[in-house]
């Protein structure tokens, strides 16, 4: 029995390498299109692409099972005008490179799972946003509008399409979680502004057993929202990371300080002053089960803490 091939576009991040490893270890053969190939990888290969003209890369999407597109510009920068433009056309412009390689294809991949963000809500306070949730405003919604246009009008006759609207994924090798966690070390981890913003947050195992099933359930097609059922507001999330690494209470930062915080760190208030209740209504509709529902449960498993 031959390989599957899945190919994972802008696949070198912390949610690629997670997913990339686990397909690996399941047996399939893993693609990986990157900027910044690393020929010395191991168990799978990594190819050049820019992102958004079509190259040699767009060789392996011939009969591949599946493709999943990661690529976007981190949005935790400042952003200037010029930070905006790349954070807009690096996801408008991948999905549609994306789509025209699926297009050239004899025999394209079955599906394509592409990443969205849970961010299209916008501050939506005490709301429960599920996946017919209106859009919020602001930046980082404009940015989701224009990313899930682009994947509209991106038609890719005969293969199924996956919309993950992925909210804060929990993982200790990278991601916010890293940096709360130095924070939280050295004695930072206050509450942030009011601490009432709600956070949408999934554990990375289920992050992963969702791509899995995105790649391979032949029902699953559409926009989903990926996040626990329980979010839970800023304070809490803060208050149970001091536990599992056991710091003692930090005091707040008012959010009149975030701006200089912010400065210093080169990131903008907003991705720490708003938030969701996000809600994964079409997963739990689908008998999809998380490992791990609730925060404490799930920081307990990633620092080897036992309550």
């Amino acid at each position: 029995m031959s390989k599957r091939r899945i190919i994972l576009a802008g696949g070198s991040g912390f949610l690629g390498r997670a997913l990339a490893e686990r397909l690996v270890a399941s047996g399939d053969e893993v693609i990986v299109l990157t900027r910044h190939p690393d020929a010395t990888r191991q168990g799978y290969r990594e190819v050049y692409w820019d992102g958004r003209t079509l190259g040699p890369w767009a060789d392996a999407f011939e009969g591949a099972h599946a493709v999943v597109n990661f690529a976007g510009k981190n949005v935790n920068c400042r952003y200037t005008p010029e930070a905006l433009a790349e954070i807009n056309a690096s996801r408008v412009d991948s999905v549609k490179v994306v789509a025209e390689a699926i297009r050239r294809c004899a025999r394209p991949p079955q599906a394509w799972v592409q990443t969205g963000s849970m961010a299209i809500y916008g501050d939506a306070g005490e709301r429960l946003c599920d996946e017919d949730a209106p859009p919020g405003e602001g930046i980082p919604v404009d940015t989701c509008l224009r990313w899930e246009k682009a994947f509209e009008e991106s038609p890719t006759p005969g293969v199924r399409r996956t919309w993950l609207r992925i909210s804060f994924v929990l993982g200790r090798s990278a991601g916010a979680l890293r940096f709360l966690e130095v924070l939280t070390k050295c004695f930072l981890g206050g509450t942030v502004g009011s601490g009432r913003q709600y956070i949408s947050w999934i554990h990375e195992e289920d992050m992963i057993r969702v791509f899995l099933r995105a790649i391979d359930d032949a029902s699953m097609q559409g926009v989903y929202n990926v996040a626990t059922p329980h979010a839970v507001p800023n304070a809490t999330l803060m208050r149970e990371l001091r536990r599992v690494l056991r710091r003692p209470w930090c005091p707040p930062t008012p959010a009149c300080l975030m701006p200089l915080g912010c400065w210093l760190f080169r990131t903008e208030p907003v991705l720490a002053l708003t938030g969701r209740r996000g809600v994964p209504s079409r997963l739990l509709a689908e008998g999809f089960r998380f490992t791990y529902p609730e925060l404490p449960g799930a920081l307990d498993h990633l620092y080897g803490r036992n309550k």
